[in-house]
């Protein structure tokens, strides 16, 4: 969008506006677009939470995460003046219906200032408990009867299985039409996975082979070098197969596998990702063992520094059985992708922080040429890496110079840092832009959210039900446990593990 091309009236009002969550990523997000004058003139952000601090003290803690987390660094003084003359904030219990009276004092308030309806943005930075509360209220105060400008960001989890993903769905349905909603994945406002879909589709050379007839297999990692920090408590009632692979690597997996949209409308892409999801298969319970491995880390070693196992982490219950790790095997049943294999793995404090797609292609139907000559002959490979290279790789083989012909694999590769200057936006500077223009896009249609917990419901029972005998099974610092190696290794395969340019940046998980 071009500046100031959106000239609208916007009012963002965070439930939960003092966490951690608008501290360190929200405010820097809306703040970098600030400054890169994309939004109206007439903005107001409005802060409620129940801690009782006063608007300045608000105000300068919103600064301080500015200045900590923003990828700009410190703020100018007189820029983060003008800004946060338009950031308010209310002590208020969510629960009260005074409290969406005073809302919607204050938003009249603003647009008899203005002189225009504004767009009004109601982020849900809370837990889920207070999801339904907040909307219901929402409701009943009159403040969601404007359908075309009056929007809700609902942040994962989405439920904690399929049925409280409906119970979830149902209750902001009862508020809200679906084309106001929100569920904001922050993975996808990534630029790297948006760049994912300009490669498969504004380019003529991938498609014709991007099938079943040329692709061996697919891999896609996600794995962190952190333990659980302060999440113990969430994360040991969440585990890997929920905090990642029912959100952000199902996401990857769909752009990968997706069909080419007609245009890139909204409900276009989303429909094709949820053709995708409809299409994998779904095991059988008596099956989940075949293709499904979880792991837990145990204390271990990472960068010299000696670590904690997960059962000694705060928030942990010391006998637990919550997945730290998970790996699974799918197959996308369909003309194109017909029985090749997609490994995903993900897992906490593993030997390397790295996000990474590959794409491993079939070998040359006839090898023509002689056997010293392809000695260190390998298949053709398509790297898509977002974290922490963002770039793409090539592998082709090339004749090693001299007189004789002998084959290497060579790598071609596309950096973004080294082609392009500047800072690319945060994600959430992305999806916050995305939710005032109205382009639902990167977000989470319903029929998604369901679909991808009712693929895993089977998984999730099994794991649920059974409680693991071998837990803790990988060492800290380790690529997880030896069963994600037999998972791959009996189809004749194994996880690919590149050597990463890591010079570029420092990125903090976000």
């Amino acid at each position: 969008m071009d500046k100031k091309k959106n000239q609208e009236s916007v009012i963002l009002i965070i439930f939960g506006a003092a966490g951690d969550l608008t501290w360190r990523l929200l405010t820097p997000g809306i703040y970098n677009v600030y400054l890169d004058e994309r939004l109206p003139e007439n903005f107001a952000l409005y802060g409620i939470d129940s801690k009782d601090i006063s608007e300045k003290k608000f105000r300068d803690q919103l600064h301080a995460g500015v200045d900590k987390f923003s990828r700009r660094g410190k703020s100018k003084s007189e820029e983060w003046k003008k800004f946060e003359s338009g950031v308010n904030y209310l002590q208020a219990d969510f629960t009260k219906n005074e409290t969406y009276q005073k809302i919607s004092q204050w938003i009249s308030k603003l647009e008899k200032e203005w002189d225009s309806k504004a767009i009004k943005i109601f982020y849900l930075a809370i837990p889920p408990d207070f999801i339904e509360t907040v909307t219901s209220r929402i409701g009943k105060a009159g403040l969601a009867r404007d359908r075309k400008n009056t929007r809700i960001v609902v942040e994962k989890p989405f439920g904690h299985n399929l049925q409280s993903a409906r119970e979830l769905n149902r209750i902001l349905e009862k508020t809200f039409d679906e084309n106001q909603i929100y569920r904001i994945d922050h993975y996808l406002g990534k630029e790297t996975i948006q760049n994912i879909l300009a490669f498969r589709f504004a380019n003529a050379l991938f498609e014709p082979i991007w099938n079943r007839n040329f692709i061996d297999h697919v891999q896609i990692t996600i794995s962190e070098k952190l333990g659980v920090e302060h999440r113990g408590g969430y994360y040991d009632h969440a585990g890997a197969l929920r905090d990642m692979i029912q959100n952000h690597i199902l996401q990857l997996l769909c752009i990968i596998a997706m069909e080419p949209p007609v245009s890139f409308d909204a409900n276009e892409v989303r429909n094709k990702k949820v053709d995708v999801l409809h299409a994998i298969r779904k095991y059988n319970r008596d099956d989940v063992h075949r293709y499904a491995v979880r792991g837990e880390y145990d204390s271990g070693w990472i960068q010299g520094n000696k670590v904690s196992g997960y059962r000694e982490e705060e928030g942990v219950d010391p006998n637990s059985g919550t997945e730290t790790f998970a790996a699974v095997k799918f197959f996308v049943d369909n003309w194109r992708w017909q029985d090749v294999p997609f490994y995903v793995r993900t897992g906490k404090r593993m030997a390397e922080k790295i996000s990474v797609i590959t794409i491993q292609f079939r070998p040359v139907p006839h090898q023509s040429f002689p056997i010293e000559a392809v000695e260190n002959w390998q298949a053709n490979r398509l790297v898509l890496s977002i974290y922490p290279e963002k770039g793409i790789r090539l592998r082709f083989q090339a004749k090693q110079p001299g007189l004789k012909m002998l084959l290497n694999p060579e790598d071609m590769t596309f950096n973004y840092s080294r082609a392009y200057s500047g800072q690319p936006p945060d994600a959430y500077e992305t999806l916050l832009m995305d939710v005032i223009e109205g382009d639902a896009t990167l977000f989470m249609r319903v029929d998604q959210v369901e679909a991808a917990w009712d693929l895993l419901m089977p998984i999730l029972e099994i794991w649920d039900s059974t409680p693991p005998t071998d837990f803790p099974n990988y060492s800290a610092g380790s690529w997880g446990p030896e069963d994600a190696e037999a998972l791959i290794a009996k189809d004749g395969h194994n996880w690919i593990l590149l050597q990463l340019n890591k010079e570029e940046d420092n990125e903090e998980n976000k």
